[in-house]
């Protein structure tokens, strides 16, 4: 079986991982085009849950053991609380705030990486995470933002629920196929959302095909490829590296903006553009010295040790007897996702 430490693998599992973020960076565009306007946590429910039907229905998997609650707490971190959270905050601070609040989540996670998986603290990260905060601000924030308490304390509580996610999806490792796995974070994401969804917006508006076309691509574009992408790149890399790329987000959605809805760029949002890159560009430089230092294999067996005894029996217990999904699964774990402006719609943008 071919390493995945390779110089090559490397770069290939970044870049299918950055386009996890780059599609979230379309939400903005499909919210204001294709749907109804004031509904974002219905827009995060009926993205989360037919995308989760959906991979259920593919993979015939369910959660065995353990996996029930783990399956709904990373679920609950990566998507619906996340979710949830930055929508209270977008909803109490402008777009622009909440971004940039929201830009802190590579720094949280790269701090708890240390602290949970034992992985090194990069200086590189730290000053990539530093980079990326300066240039998201640029990018988003207007000079009439205004700071709400419980809007700062939601936008920063998105970005630790985020950043915990990671990481505890990293800790855990993936006891089943990707889209399985996939599945059952968007179940319990959008199971969490839906209840929100009718309390605070009521019930659902009658759909045109315009809205049935946004809403389908959220579920499938947005959620059950990107999510997929998302949490295979979370296996794959260090957690430093696949929390940057989530900046990517607002660059594509500012990016959007300008191209197809014929936004003003200014100066300061292209120096911001500008960071963001150069931030992406530092954090995902390799480590000095051997390519396992940085890199994917190495780190990952230290950070999630699992005996062949166990990776035996949590492949029978799933049902994988041999074969190569058998061996792709244990590979797996060896190594062990209302109508307002462009920055408000930045925020939103995942």
């Amino acid at each position: 079986m071919q390493s995945n430490s390779s110089p090559h693998n490397n770069r290939v599992d970044i870049a299918l991982t950055a386009l996890a973020p780059a599609s979230w960076g379309l939400t903005y565009l499909v919210t204001t085009e294709l749907l109804p306007p004031g509904r974002p946590l219905l827009a995060g429910t009926l993205r989360a849950l037919p995308a989760g039907l959906l991979l259920l229905a593919t993979s015939r998997q369910r959660p065995v053991g353990a996996w029930w609650w783990k399956a709904a707490v990373l679920g609950t971190l990566n998507i619906g609380a996340f979710f949830a959270l930055l929508f209270a905050a977008a909803y109490r601070l402008p777009g622009g705030v909440a971004a940039t609040l929201g830009s802190v989540q590579p720094l949280i996670a790269a701090g708890l990486a240390t602290a949970l998986l034992h992985e090194r603290m990069r200086r590189q990260i730290v000053v990539a995470g530093a980079i990326g905060i300066v240039g998201v601000g640029l990018l988003v924030l207007r000079g009439n933002a205004r700071l709400d308490p419980v809007g700062v304390v939601a936008g920063l509580a998105g970005a630790v629920s985020m950043a915990t996610g990671v990481v505890l999806t990293k800790r855990w490792g993936r006891p089943a196929p990707l889209a399985a796995f996939t599945a059952w974070q968007l179940l319990a994401g959008g199971l969490v959302l839906a209840p929100l969804a009718l309390a605070v917006e009521g019930a659902p508006p009658a759909l045109s095909i315009r809205n049935a076309l946004g809403f389908a691509w959220l579920a499938t574009g947005g959620a059950a490829v990107a999510y997929q992408l998302w949490f295979r790149g979370i296996a794959r890399l260090p957690v430093g590296q696949v929390s940057l790329l989530g900046l990517l987000s607002p660059v594509v959605a500012t990016l959007v903006g300008w191209t197809v809805a014929h936004q003003h760029l200014s100066a300061a949002q292209m120096l911001g553009g500008a960071l963001v890159l150069s931030a992406l560009w530092i954090g995902q430089r390799p480590a000095r010295g051997s390519v396992a230092q940085s890199g994917v294999v190495r780190e990952d067996r230290e950070l999630h040790p699992v005996g062949d005894r166990q990776l035996h029996q949590q492949s029978r217990d799933v049902g994988l007897h041999g074969g190569l999904a058998h061996e792709e699964h244990v590979a797996d774990l060896r190594v062990g996702t209302p109508a307002c402006d462009l920055d408000e719609h930045v925020a939103l943008s995942r």
